[in-house]
């Protein structure tokens, strides 16, 4: 399926210009392209949704039911059994 394309003009910056034609370079692809997936990730960026290891991190805390409430009720548990465990460690006891 062919994308269609809108030719445009916009005035940028010399030092604009000079990034956009180094990632192209160094990504192997087009300026436009270098555009194109540049205001992209700024739109995902700017739509508060969480992408890549983020997203992947919420998609498997909400599989596995973890509500911040459970959340903070298994890090005070994990707390008390790290503390109690250097109090036997002080105490020399196993």
């Amino acid at each position: 399926m062919a994308t269609s394309r809108i030719k445009t003009t916009y005035a940028l910056d010399a030092e604009t210009v000079d990034l956009i034609a180094r990632m192209a370079r160094r990504w192997g692809t087009s300026k436009s392209d270098v555009l194109r997936r540049s205001v992209r990730a700024a739109a995902n960026e700017a739509s508060n949704e969480p992408t890549g290891g983020l997203a992947a991190l919420e998609r498997l805390q909400r599989a596995a039911g973890l509500s911040a409430a459970r959340g903070r009720a298994w890090a005070g548990r994990a707390r008390a059994e790290r503390h109690a465990a250097a109090s036997r460690r002080e105490a020399g006891l196993p």
